[in-house]
């Protein structure tokens, strides 16, 4: 049963490096205020002056650039307006900012050039008339951490140019009799638990990659250039000291240096970090890197295939070996640490890889490289010393043979199915269209069945002995290569089953298809875009409303509609027991003029409602106290709550129970 065991952490290695982290309870509720504006007015001669807009970022949230990205679902640009006086001054070309390369963002899947902590724009202007002369500047904006976006907000500046002030705030607006009466239009004094706020809690990433780099490290130790090293590094340690209690130390010191020389392979990513924080995730998550890593992975594949081996220069692992010799003592036993590291490398370094891979394409950077690092050789260590303490345990190791080959080569075949993950990474970055959904699962099938039939020995390779009787373990494992292929077909199809739950953040995404996607609401099914409006259907059609605060660029909105929403148990719900509010928080559709109005924001300041967006951003802050979508609220005709408001839900099973909650309490009042 080794194998089968081996295989299924992998798996669940690949799948979990890879797979976004989100922790149900991590909603961001409450009203974020993450950005702060500054302005100034600076002279640089009788005439030429510039206006200077600074923004300052809380930690994990970024504002995007004024580029336009023409992408399906894109962020909000940056947008500067200055007031018109012809007569009295004239701009001087556009409104500057930070010169920094695109990166790409992970919430959107795209390049997109957006700045962190903190961001510089500045706008030239020529005085013409100086007398009495101030210039209103507007800016509008909306900033994002990794997995929300919050509503666009605008800020207003008032340069008076002559005194070389600026004052901040919308100074030349009113809260009037009007604006207050369709403020409290807009407050439907919604009852029960109304306004709770969730407590935010986060995950812990670099305990999970951690534990991850570990059982990578357990698969390494299961291969042909480690696993034989065990039972001979151990007997020379034990055997070869002149004191028992000597041998200890040498080994338990020789698994502290594995362990701290695959920690130090990460060091020069921390020092490339420290020079620049940006540095890791320009270098990294673009379509060149992941063009490169995808042909890395298919070199490595091949080499588990054992078409040819993967290995460092002989010289480096005979010099590490000399000064082993040579030195003795602790330094000594670091050199064999070391040079178990190089002569190894064939089989650790394709796994390495994998963590290499997977640590810098995504946000974790060094650090949580180092954590995958240390997992790694840990796992490593552990059997030297563990076998230096209790030398009977050697006794019931396997013997080694064929079937560390046999490792080898299905880690090959998981290599294969992980490259072409980072080809279509960079197939959706640039648009290509190359790895549809469909294309990319059908590959999988394709990997999928050659690991199936090199299981039951119809394909082979070059170092596989000779054919003998399929083995229980062989067995068991082609049995759960069969049911995952199995469980990949519905993906290909153009139906619910479509949705490979399991695979989620793996394959492209839903609307990523070689089909045609409904366009008029989530899954076809019907969406109010106006709250009174769905208020009177659910009215007239006795059901709850279900209020769904969205964005046209929220992707963790797309997340559950196509992920969650798209399962039976809660599509049937939605479609049959709810009438469906989707109000849309980011829509820059002006609204009439008798409905537009400034607003009193509850952390000071007025804000101008013009738009659609607006209104519903505003509508949300008033009476649930949060300004992150996605947000779910069910509420009756009455506007009481018939629970407590959710967010971001993956758990299709929970939101189905969420939503099955809401029915039950719908129907005893």
């Amino acid at each position: 049963m080794r194998l089968p065991v081996l295989l299924i952490l992998f798996f669940f290695t690949f799948f979990g490096t890879h797979a976004q982290i989100f922790d149900p309870n991590n909603l961001g509720q409450g009203i974020e205020d993450p950005i702060e504006w500054e302005a100034a007015v600076e002279q640089e001669n009788d005439s030429i002056y510039n206006l200077i807009f600074t923004a300052r970022l809380d930690a994990g949230w970024h504002l995007y650039s004024q580029e336009v990205v023409d992408i399906d679902i894109a962020p909000i640009p940056t947008a500067f307006s200055f007031s018109e006086s012809p007569e009295k001054y004239e701009l001087v070309g556009p409104t500057r900012e930070p010169d920094v390369p695109a990166m790409y963002d992970a919430v959107f899947e795209a390049d997109i050039t957006y700045f962190k902590d903190e961001a510089v724009f500045r706008q030239k202007i020529k005085v013409l008339d100086p007398t009495d002369l101030v210039i209103t500047a507007e800016v509008y904006f909306s900033v994002c951490d990794d997995e929300k976006c919050l509503p666009p907000e605008t800020e207003q500046f008032t340069f008076n140019i002559g005194d070389n002030e600026v004052v901040e705030g919308f100074t030349n607006l009113e809260v009037s009799d009007k604006d207050q009466r369709l403020t409290e239009a807009l407050n439907i004094n919604v009852k029960g638990v109304g306004g709770t706020e969730i407590t935010e809690e986060g995950g812990d990433g670099y305990t999970t990659i951690f534990f991850l780099g570990f059982i990578g490290g357990l698969i390494a130790l299961l291969t042909p250039c480690v696993f034989p090293m065990i039972p001979l590094t151990v007997s020379f340690f034990t055997k070869g000291a002149k004191t028992r209690r000597k041998g200890l130390v040498n080994a338990i010191m020789y698994g502290v240096f594995i362990f701290l020389i695959y920690l130090l392979l990460s060091l020069p990513f921390h020092l490339l970090d420290s020079l620049d924080p940006e540095i890791l995730n320009n270098i990294s998550t673009n379509t060149t890197l992941n063009i490169l890593f995808f042909v890395i992975f298919i070199f490595f594949a091949f080499s588990f295939f054992g078409y040819y081996e993967i290995t460092l220069p002989t010289s480096w692992s005979n010099k590490m070996d000399d000064k082993a010799s040579s030195f003795g003592g602790i330094l000594g036993v670091f050199f064999m640490a070391l040079t178990l590291a190089l002569v190894s490398f064939s089989c650790t370094g394709p796994i390495l890889g994998s963590l290499l891979g997977s640590s810098l394409t995504t946000d974790g950077g060094a650090t949580q490289l180092s954590f995958g690092m240390g997992g790694f050789g840990l796992a490593l260590a552990l059997p030297f010393a563990l076998f230096a303490l209790f030398p009977n345990w050697l006794n019931s190791l396997p013997k080694s043979g064929g079937w560390l080959n046999s490792v080898k080569v299905v880690l090959g075949f998981i290599e294969l199915a992980l490259a072409f993950k980072f080809l279509s990474n960079a197939d959706l970055v640039q648009h290509w269209g190359l790895l549809k959904r469909e294309i990319f699962i059908g590959i999988w099938i394709i990997v999928g069945i050659g690991l199936l039939l090199y299981l039951i020995g119809v394909l082979r390779f070059p170092h596989d002995g000779p054919k003998t009787k399929l083995g229980k373990g062989r067995l068991f494992l082609a049995i759960i290569t069969l049911a995952f292929v199995v469980y990949l077909i519905p993906g290909l199809t153009n139906t619910s089953h479509a949705n490979l739950k399991l695979l989620s953040g793996f394959p492209p995404p839903l609307f990523y298809s070689i089909y045609e996607k409904e366009t008029e609401g989530p899954l076809g099914l019907k969406a109010y875009k106006d709250f009174d409006e769905g208020v009177a259907a659910a009215k007239a059609e006795n059901k709850p409303i279900l209020l769904d605060f969205t964005g046209w660029a929220c992707v963790n909105c797309r997340k559950m509609e196509e992920q969650v929403w798209s399962e039976p148990e809660v599509f049937d719900l939605m479609k049959d027991d709810f009438v469906l509010i989707s109000l849309y928080v980011d829509d820059r559709k002006e609204l009439p003029e008798d409905q537009k109005f400034n607003y009193q924001k509850p952390t000071g300041g007025i804000k101008e409602i013009e738009t659609i967006g607006d209104k519903w951003a505003t509508f949300q802050t008033l009476n649930f106290r949060n300004n992150s979508q996605p947000y779910y609220v069910l509420l009756d005709h009455e506007m009481n709550m018939l629970n407590e408001p959710v967010g971001y839900t993956p758990d299709s099973d929970e939101f189905a129970s969420w939503l099955e909650e809401g029915v039950e309490a719908f129907s005893r009042e």
